[in-house]
């Protein structure tokens, strides 16, 4: 692991000088990292995915810094011992910083307290650059009831890098009937075998199902998407199937996929993934006990892979289709959801995953999880209808994240 450290040193401080009274520090950095020293007049030698700390390395460089401050690192870590008066010249710089709006920190202290959080913030860093530049395909319009859920494209490419892209529903109309049967035929057969039953679904509607899970697949692959939300009833209206299955197995592999056209929770599917390296599970919340603290939540579709075992159904509103009822294992889980339009607010809480539920009124996977903290967050100041669940507890390295981001997390 590489940390490019931007040295800052006043003109009264030779450099030999200025590395002899910082051997302690360097030299425990060195034990973990490959220190590279930039000088601040090199700056324009880094690139967006060097990972950068900010050196402070004497008192009297507050000047030089905020005439760099353009092109220094966001969010920007300041690293300072105290010797020669480093400490003193990094608080000046980080309320500078602050004011302006810049998100700051200073590593000072311990020196074990130092590496472990430069390990925290480098994972930031990574998670970050993954979001950068990645593509979200928007096929069809967000559904219209969901009315807190829109993201403003530009705001949401310059907070986090990433590009919502616009792609007809008639796009995938015409590659979905160009798909013949016998070309899913197989895959339908895997699909239906390791289910534990099939009960609503008829063999041709999977088949449906399977040649409309392709046509996507081919949308993405020339797109390069690297996650997407799909209109799903505007396309269940078109092609007679949904797309519940489509989107299990392109979460399944690896590509975050939203149903309903919801804009923030496909990005939060992409968040954790970036953060966690883990796929996730996009519902409803559908009961909330406030006395208990349970919710239980529920959709039609569900990563695979997320389930123990699944049922092959029918789609929960229109009755048709393929609908996927998944069986999750119990025991921890995390619920998080991206609010605002530009994406940066954001719902964290952990619980336990304690039984599926099989209520006929509801979407076909459904999940009771006992919170950890308070359920009236979902009464009193929800961000929204669709939160995404993960196996385990991710709760430091999420909010870790965010807060590097300058996100305000809401309770």
């Amino acid at each position: 692991m590489v940390i490019n450290l931007i040295t800052f040193v006043s003109p009264l401080h030779p450099e030999t000088t200025v590395h002899g009274c910082h051997t302690i520090l360097l030299a425990e950095l060195e034990k973990y990292f490959t220190l590279r020293f930039i000088d601040y007049r090199r700056l324009s030698t880094l690139c967006a995915d060097d990972f950068c700390v900010v050196f402070i390395a004497t008192g009297g460089v507050e000047q030089l810094v905020i005439q760099h401050f353009e092109q220094l690192p966001r969010p920007t870590l300041l690293l300072a011992d105290g010797m020669q008066n480093s400490l003193a010249a990094a608080l000046e710089v980080s309320a500078w910083l602050r004011i302006r709006g810049i998100k700051n920190e200073i590593l000072h202290g311990e020196l074990a307290g130092i590496i472990k959080r430069i390990f925290v913030l480098h994972a930031n860093f990574k998670a970050q650059r993954k979001l950068a530049g990645s593509r979200i395909g928007v096929m069809g319009l967000p559904a219209p009831w969901l009315v807190a859920s829109e993201v403003d494209y530009l705001l949401g490419k310059q907070r986090w890098g990433i590009q919502f892209t616009d792609i007809p529903l008639e796009h995938i109309y015409d590659y979905y009937r160009q798909v013949t049967d016998d070309e899913v035929g197989e895959a339908c057969a895997n699909v239906a075998t390791n289910a534990l039953a099939c009960r609503e679904a008829a063999p041709e509607d999977v088949l449906k199902a399977m040649r409309l899970y392709r046509a996507i697949r081919r949308v993405v692959d020339e797109e390069h998407l690297n996650a997407l939300t799909l209109s799903c009833f505007r396309l269940q209206e078109e092609t007679g199937t949904t797309g519940c299955l489509a989107l299990a197995l392109l979460n399944d592999e690896g590509i975050p996929a939203a149903c309903e056209g919801d804009l923030q929770s496909v990005f939060t599917m992409l968040a954790v993934q970036a953060t966690t390296g883990q796929e996730s599970f996009m519902a409803n919340p559908s009961m909330v006990n406030v006395r208990t603290n349970e919710i239980v939540f529920a959709h039609c579709t569900i990563g695979l892979k997320l389930t123990d075992r699944y049922i092959l159904r029918s789609h929960f509103e229109t009755q048709a289709s393929i609908g996927i009822q998944g069986l999750a294992p119990t025991g921890e889980v995390t619920l998080v959801r991206c609010g605002g339009e530009c994406l940066d607010e954001y719902y964290l809480g952990t619980g336990v995953l304690t039984e599926n539920t099989n209520y006929v009124n509801l979407c076909r996977t459904q999940v009771r999880v006992h919170l950890d903290t308070p359920a009236d967050y979902f009464l009193k100041n929800p961000l929204g209808n669709h939160h995404i669940l993960l196996p385990g507890n991710h709760e430091l390295v999420i909010n870790d994240f965010f807060q590097t981001n300058g996100c305000r997390r809401t309770r």
